[in-house]
Order: structure tokens, then sequence, then C-alpha cells
């Protein structure tokens, strides 16, 4: 049976990290609030699933997946099912609670680039909290991507094999090739340098895009674009200069 994907239609979000992995491993799977509603799918199907009676440890929200009848939640949970089954952990299973914290670190990285747009409640609109957002994408810049991405190199140039650990490609390399596109599409202005700045880093998300799967993704209609109904959103007072220093 393929696999089940549950997440909002019309946004790549935090969905699109666990598409990364089916993708990257030729995974079989149904991204189901995209199909069709006449044919049973559709946001109906996702409220049914988030919404199903009877069952005790229901999902917060998406994304999930169901395999079988196993529901999953949480990216970084989901992803850390997944990759023995995908083949996207490392083979030496010390390294798999180090994968496991790597991903976590990016789900905090995902939390903080939601906040700048959404600093008060995400029950508000960006409007209705433009100016909260102005000071907290500006500490943001400043300070966190900086701190992110300067701690993500050392691990990049620590690991002489080109993936973020292990030996061979994982769910954190596709994770971070995503957390590092959303924030170019976030921060044009803050993420200009960045690419010089940390290049064992975007070495490895050169080498994610370049894989054949990610590649023909990519430049599939399955792939969605980035928006402003999402977690990456590009207001230009939200952009700026990055504290490049801070993370040095």
């Amino acid at each position: 049976m393929p696999y089940e994907l549950y997440y909002w239609p019309g946004l790549p979000g935090r969905g699109e990290f666990v598409r990364l992995a089916f993708e990257a491993a030729g995974a079989d799977y149904l991204d189901i609030a995209r199909l069709p509603k006449s044919e049973g799918y559709g946001m109906p199907a996702l409220m049914r699933a988030l919404e199903a009676k009877g069952d005790s440890h229901p999902p917060f929200a998406p994304p999930f997946i169901k395999d079988a009848d196993l529901v999953v939640s949480q990216v970084a949970n989901i992803l850390e099912y997944l990759g023995p089954h995908l083949g996207l952990v490392p083979k030496d299973e010390r390294l798999r609670p180090v994968a496991l914290a790597l991903q976590l670190t990016i789900t905090d990285l995902v939390a903080e680039v939601h906040d700048t747009h959404h600093p008060i409640a995400s029950s508000q609109t960006y409007e209705e909290q433009r100016e909260p957002a102005k000071a907290r994408a500006e500490a943001f810049r400043r300070d966190r991507i900086p701190k992110y991405l300067g701690y993500f190199e050392r691990i990049a140039a620590a690991n002489r094999s080109g993936w973020m650990v292990g030996d061979a490609l994982t769910h954190v390399d596709l994770s971070m090739f995503q957390a590092l596109k959303g924030l170019a599409y976030a921060f044009p202005e803050a993420m200009a340098e960045a690419p010089v700045k940390f290049p064992p880093l975007y070495a490895i998300a050169r080498r994610v895009r370049e894989l054949p799967r990610i590649a023909a993704y990519l430049a599939s209609p399955r792939c969605q674009t980035f928006n402003e109904t999402g977690i990456f959103r590009h207001y230009r007072e939200l952009d700026g200069p990055a504290g490049w220093d801070k993370g040095d």
C-alpha cells in the first residue's frame, strides 16, 4: 500500500520536508489533500482523518502520514519513522540519534521563521501584527540566521563525506536543502552572502538539488512554489541585512 501524506494543499509548508523524503527514495505515496475530491480525497479527506473519532492518539495538526493503519505525526518524528524504511538514515545506528537531533534543530529553525511573520498569534493575519513582525524579523536576521547556519556549517565541514551525518544521503540533508531554499525565498537580501560564507553547507544543498529524483521532482508540477500562505513568506519590509558577524 502507498504511504498517505496529509497536509494542507496550495503551499509546500512543513509537508514539503516529508515529500522530499518520499521523492528522494522513489517511494509510492498519495498526497491526499491535493488529489480530487471526486475520488474521495481532497480537503474533506484530510479533515476526516484529522477529526477521526475513536483514535486515542490523534495528530494535533498536519502534516501526518498513514502507513497502513499506523498514523505518525510531527515532521521530525515522521522522518525518524520513515528513515529506515526509505534508506534515509545513517547505516551506523549510533549516528541515528545525531540525525534526529539535527532534524529537531531544523524544526526549531522553521518555527522561528514562522514567528517572524506571526510573532503574536497564528490566529491573526500578518497585517494585524506587522509592526511586531518587523522587530521579530530584524532580530531573527541579526542573531538567529547566523547562529543556525554557523552551527550547521560546522557540522557540514566536520563531516568529510560531503553529507550532514554519516557517509550517505539522509533525511537531514533533504531538510537542510529545503530550509536553505525557504530562507532564500523569505529573506533574499539577508541570505545573499550565505552561499559564500558557508561553502560546505551549500555544497550539500547543491548535491541534493542535483540528485536525479530530486531534480525531476523540482521540475515537476508536484513541487509547489513558495507563497505568502506558508511558513516561508517574503515580505519586503521583513528583509534586510543579516548580522553575519554574530555567527563568525
